[in-house]
């Protein structure tokens, strides 16, 4: 297994991305330097684009504008503004109680896998209609499939397990006319996560996962409560919510928790080996890598990679695998991507 580090940003002709916004001094981790949210965000022009934000805004301990975190309703009005003023998503809204992810580190992990798809396509990024990726558990959120296409203009098919999750993931999709770039499906066999889910004939160029981290209701209060003591805000006089970004029983623990997930989803995609060319999922946790590489090993992988990544002060990172030689890689990128 190879351990992949993020590359330092370059020092030379900064790309539009990160023209986008002023960068913050690196005394934290960096994003990736195509990560549209470095730095401080401009509030004045968040709240022009989306006046609703204005309200949540507040000066935190550093003197800087930001939002309260510990406010779900902050949280999902926050995210709806950056969709809009950074990816173009006019209408975006989730369920009560469903995920409200981060979008600076879902947007890290498309941009690693971009880097991915380009290290053996001569250092360039595949993009446009003709890549296909599968978003495994896409959410209520349907936040990789808007980031992706955005970004790249690649085409998603994001599937799920709950009814209401994929009802507004729908609604999000035809909301912004993006019903010719993401599709969604429902995976109807609760205990499978690729197996039954994908047709015969579908080819993906590669798959994401933001898998459940827990183990139990109570591992996933335990977790949300170490988060809030770090923030320091943890006042016994606040009533602060259970889970700090939502989420549903599916969407942050499973029997087994992420170790237990993960090797099944290596399980099974090999199962399906040569429809996808990379897979990949989330790990949350260090300490389940060994685990990890073991079923990678097992389920017979030509090629597996560990890519590291920094959001702030939390460090995170994605597992990818591939069942294809090399051979099969080169032919797989001239036959859908072009010489």
């Amino acid at each position: 297994m190879t351990i992949a580090r993020p590359p330092k940003a370059p020092r030379k002709k900064p790309g539009p991305a990160q023209q986008a916004q002023p960068a913050e001094p690196r005394e934290k981790a960096s994003l990736h330097p195509r990560n549209r949210h470095q730095g401080h965000y401009d509030f004045p022009r968040l709240i022009k684009s989306s006046p609703e934000l204005g309200k949540f805004v507040i000066t935190n301990p550093y003197g800087k504008e930001s939002i309260d975190f510990a406010n779900p309703a902050a949280v999902r009005v926050f995210n709806r503004a950056l969709l809009k003023a950074f990816y173009g998503i006019v209408h975006w809204d989730i369920p009560a109680d469903y995920l409200c992810p981060p979008i600076p580190g879902r947007a890290d992990y498309l941009h690693f896998l971009a880097d991915l798809l380009a290290e053996h396509n001569d250092r360039v990024i595949p993009r446009g209609a003709s890549v296909k990726a599968l978003d495994v558990g896409t959410g209520a959120n349907c936040i990789y499939p808007l980031i992706g296409h955005s970004e790249y203009g690649w085409h998603f098919l994001g599937s799920d397990i709950d009814n209401v999750a994929l009802a507004s993931a729908t609604t999000i999709v035809k909301a912004n006319s993006l019903g010719k770039a993401i599709s969604l499906r429902q995976q109807n066999n609760r205990k499978h996560i690729l197996v039954d889910l994908l047709l015969a004939d579908e080819r993906f160029d590669i798959s994401l996962c933001n898998p459940p981290f827990h183990a139990s209701a109570e591992e996933a209060v335990r977790g949300s409560q170490r988060k809030w003591r770090a923030l320091g805000k943890a006042d016994p006089k606040r009533k602060l919510p259970v889970l700090n970004f939502g989420g549903q029983a599916a969407e942050l623990w499973c029997e087994g928790g992420e170790a237990r997930f993960v090797s099944q989803l290596i399980a099974e995609s090999a199962r399906v080996p040569m429809q996808v060319l990379w897979f990949s999922t989330l790990v949350s946790k260090a300490s389940n890598l060994p685990l990890i590489q073991s079923a990678l090993k097992k389920a017979g992988t030509f090629e597996s990679r560990v890519v590291e990544m920094s959001q702030g002060q939390k460090q995170s990172r994605f597992v990818a695998w591939t069942f294809h030689d090399k051979a099969q890689q080169a032919a797989w990128r001239a036959e859908r991507w072009g010489s």
